[in-house]
């Protein structure tokens, strides 16, 4: 009977460390105020949505800013953000967003098609440096304009018609274009606001801290403490604020999967952005667990930087990733979290399936090798792999660290980085082999096949094939049915992974430990969230059985 007492302590003190000290948690109290605490991964390179590329980023920019549409949590189906309807026309290539005439700007300014028209013009400019310009692609002009071919703004197929009428001209039917309106990287920033901090295309201007930065969408920020959280609360004059439930968020960078987890326990967080991997059977073996998992569009890679030696040799590039076993590897380090990957596209995107071009063969991976003029490794002049602060990346790199060492004899060195320095290794290709991983912005292939196109803004590898542009950027989005569109993504994704670019490891899952109060949170392909669908159950709490 005691020794049952004792193991029902142990439990309770498991889940929540703040039940065993006394007193009430950031969690309950948050609860009780209408407060989220969110762990976040890294502290977020920016607030920008014409500069960041970042998930973290993403989180905190969707909760400040709207787009003209929005996904809805439990579908991933389009919903009204900022338009408030849209008419597509007959041929596809022509859409008209009807603003909705309540949207406002945190400062009360009215949310008008103009606003779209600079902002869309902002996001394309050259001199923006924009990484995601690309995503605009499918509108009239704009791969030109970005690249400096077209000096026009005005010949951009983006046009006001009135206050509350976007017009938007098309290459060609694109059925996704509506998907990416809740994308960051296509919404409205306040023109007067990015103009009066500096240029319309200077980065990391002041215009994106506290007191200065004027959004759209359900919260504004009210603080950021560097490395320690970002307040975002709820606003006022958001054209849906009575249907917000939330009064405020915490994100907080937990960047240290076993501190986040800590947290978790501690009643700090009612949301984890991760899970360590020794963690997860143990979550996974309680009643009533916090525990989530789930699908996601997402593929974890390494970037190879075909530019730099001995990468520039394909022979080399195809030998490493027939090195990998990843079926070991997700079998053993990743605890069966995920599933090995032979593609950059998730299998079954919207019914796309990738080709598979290679395997775990030990013996053509040395044969490769040999080839290139490193026969059981000799000469081999070394390999640097880079990889951005998390434990997991860490246990990833250096159980590949040491199957290149077993089936190739050769010698990879790891360098870990923190993000922002990561990124900025990645971005100036500073980097021999990086991690990297991609979720999709939108459920179809492409979104994964466009990063490979020439100088597009996320191809950091040296990569580029002219047939390839061809295929992602006119044959495929011209194909009369979705099965031969499908077929012209598997002749390019095939010559892609022929040339080895990049090394595909395993296809996500959502891992979260999320507290039982949080409603209104749905797991999804995509992982995303739209906060204003959130609440918080005060009668909730977490328990062990």
């Amino acid at each position: 009977m005691v020794q049952s007492m004792i193991r029902a302590l142990v439990a309770v003190c498991l889940i929540s460390l703040t039940a065993c000290m006394g007193g009430e948690s950031k969690v309950e109290q948050g609860n009780r105020e209408g407060v989220l605490h969110y762990g976040n991964g890294s502290e977020p390179q920016g607030l920008d949505p014409h500069v960041v590329t970042g998930v973290p980023e993403n989180k905190i920019i969707r909760t400040l800013f709207e787009g003209l549409a929005v996904k809805n949590p439990y579908t991933l189906e389009p919903e009204p953000g900022v338009a408030q309807s849209w008419d597509i026309s007959d041929d596809g290539k022509q859409i008209t967003f009807h603003i909705n005439p309540n949207a406002r700007w945190s400062n009360g300014d009215p949310v008008t098609a103009h606003d779209y028209v600079w902002s869309w013009r902002r996001a394309l400019d050259p001199n923006m440096g924009n990484q995601y310009a690309y995503m605009l692609y499918p509108l009239l002009n704009a791969e030109a304009y970005a690249t400096g071919k077209l000096d026009d703004a005005e010949q951009l197929g983006v046009q006001a018609a009135d206050d509350q009428t976007l017009v938007v001209t098309l290459n060609a039917p694109t059925p996704y274009f509506i998907q990416l309106m809740d994308h960051y990287s296509t919404f409205a920033v306040h023109p007067d606001t990015v103009s009066k901090f500096g240029g319309a295309t200077d980065r990391f201007t002041p215009w994106t801290r506290v007191g200065n930065m004027v959004s759209n969408g359900p919260f504004v920020l009210t603080e950021w403490k560097l490395n320690r959280y970002i307040r975002v609360e709820k606003n006022p004059l958001y054209w849906n604020a009575e249907n917000v439930k939330l009064n405020a968020v915490m994100f907080y960078p937990t960047e240290n999967l076993t501190s986040e987890e800590r947290m978790f326990r501690a009643g700090q967080l009612h949301y984890t952005n991760e899970v360590p991997l020794d963690k997860i059977p143990v979550y996974k073996g309680m009643d009533n667990s916090p525990f989530v998992q789930a699908p996601y569009l997402g593929t974890y890679y390494y970037l190879l930087n075909t530019q730099k030696a001995p990468m520039n040799d394909v022979r080399v590039r195809k030998a490493l990733s027939m090195a990998v076993d990843r079926d070991t590897l997700v079998s053993t380090v990743l605890q069966n979290a995920y599933v090995p990957a032979y593609s950059i596209t998730p299998p079954d995107t919207l019914g796309y399936f990738p080709p598979k071009t290679f395997g775990y063969d030990p013996e053509q991976a040395r044969q490769l090798l040999a080839e290139a003029g490193y026969p059981n490794g000799e000469n081999w002049p070394g390999l640097e792999l880079t990889y951005n602060t998390s434990e997991n990346h860490r246990k990833v790199a250096v159980a590949i660290q040491q199957m290149w060492k077993d089936v190739l004899n050769i010698d990879v060195s790891l360098a870990n980085q923190e993000w922002k320095v990561y990124l900025d290794s990645v971005n100036q290709m500073n980097f021999q082999v990086a991690r990297r991983g991609w979720i999709g912005d939108y459920v179809d292939a492409n979104n994964f096949l466009d990063l490979f196109i020439t100088e597009g803004g996320n191809n950091n590898t040296g990569y580029s094939d002219p047939k390839y542009n061809e295929i992602i950027l006119r044959e495929a989005p011209k194909a009369a049915t979705r099965e031969e569109r499908y077929a012209l993504f598997r002749q390019a994704e095939t010559m892609l992974m022929e040339e080895m670019p990049i090394i595909p490891i395993y296809t996500y899952t959502s891992k979260h430990l999320i507290h039982p109060s949080v409603k209104g949170m749905p797991s999804n392909l995509m992982d995303s969230l739209n906060i204003r669908y959130v609440w918080l159950d005060p009668n909730e709490t977490l328990k062990a059985e």
